[in-house]
This record gives C-alpha cells, structure tokens and sequence, in this order.
C-alpha cells in the first residue's frame, strides 16, 4: 500500500463534503514565518511526505507555533528530526495550517478480509488510544447509522457538552462520517484512511490531519 499525497487526499475529501483544515505548503523557514502571519497565528506545522506514515512519532508535527520566530525554529526541528528518524523519507516541504479550538474526534475506515470496508469512531487523544472507546459501522452507512455511531461511544457526554461548555455540531460531525463512507464505497482501491483529528466545536467539523492508503 502507498500513501496518498496531501493534496490528492485533501481534494477526495473536499469532494466528498468534508471540510480541511486551510494550509500552506512551504519550502524553507522564512516561508513558513510567511504562511503563518498570512493565515494568522497561532498555527501547526506538520511535515509533509509521503513517505512518513504516522507524523507524529517522526516528531513531524509541532502545534501553538505562536510567531515567526517559532515557526522558523519548528521549520528546521521538523526537518531535522524526520531525516533522523526516517533517513530515506521524501521531504515535500512543511505544512503550515490554521490551529483550530475544540473536541478532537477521530474517524477512520478499512477494507476487513472477510467484512469488507468497515467504519471507525470515536474520541481522540487519550480516548481512542487508551479506553478504545470507539464504535464501528459496515459501510455504507445511512445519517442514521451515523447518529447512533456517535451516541454509542462512552464519551458521548462530552460532545454534548461538560462543565457550560455548549455541545458541538452534530450534524457536520455526521456528514463526515457520511463523507468518509462514501469514499471507501466509490474508491475501490483506498485501502485504508484515519481522519485523526477532526476537530469539531459548535460551529463545525474540520479535518485537520489525513492519512489515505491506496493500492
């Protein structure tokens, strides 16, 4: 399986009505300073390759960059710390993208041997990764299934809000989730894709991170 490039994956799902997180492609530190005070900061940087499967433990991705001076330092730390740790890795450049507040969510899909594809939810962070709290669907799904999804996780309470916080859109959350069947049901050769996070507040739902695999 090969990973898409962050472009290709950024126009499947735009295609398919889930929104992603405005970014910039940059190709050296002053670069990404620019890209950072045009899109306002505070921004995350993220490297982009395809030849780097999961960003983070490559410690190719740094969040709260708060001015040009700090997006040039993460500039060269991104950089430097990706060679290290995948020598061969393609670089394209570093993303530079709108940090977005709210709950993270996760949603991601395979195509199980014996299933077929099959739909993944839940929260993100320590939620997902921890107390595997998630829920599951065979695609395609209807806005129904989508609901229940949603409602059947343990950490549902805190989507619908904790402590005065008001609840997110659930709608919007729905229609990724919607979204990301269809493109596993119309594109018989992704083999896998984890929208981890999607950021979703009382106003909307965002990708901010995608990983697609295709044949």
């Amino acid at each position: 399986m090969k990973k898409l490039s962050e472009e290709r994956s950024e126009r499947i799902l735009k295609k398919h009505g889930i929104p992603f997180a405005k970014h910039v492609l940059t190709k050296s530190p002053e670069e990404a300073a620019e890209a950072g005070r045009k899109l306002g900061y505070p921004v995350v940087m993220k490297v982009s390759s395809k030849d780097v499967l999961h960003k983070t433990e490559t410690g190719g991705v740094m969040t709260d960059i708060r001015d040009a001076d700090e997006a040039i330092k993460a500039f060269r730390k991104i950089k430097a710390s990706v060679k290290r740790k995948v020598p061969k890795a393609r670089i394209d450049g570093i993303l530079v993208q709108h940090m977005f507040s709210g709950r993270e969510v996760i949603i991601g899909a395979k195509r199980d041997p014996q299933f077929g594809p099959v739909l993944m939810f839940g929260l993100g962070g320590v939620f997902v990764e921890v107390m595997k709290d998630v829920s599951f669907r065979l695609i395609p799904i209807t806005a129904k299934d989508a609901t229940e999804m949603i409602r059947e996780i343990k950490g549902y309470p805190v989507l619908k809000g904790v402590r005065g916080q008001r609840p997110v859109k659930f709608k919007a959350l729905e229609r990724c989730l919607v979204g990301v069947s269809r493109i596993m049901e119309q594109n018989g050769d992704i083999k896998e894709m984890d929208l981890n996070p999607v950021m979703i507040n009382e106003d909307a739902a965002t990708a901010v991170d995608v990983r697609i695999l295709g044949s």
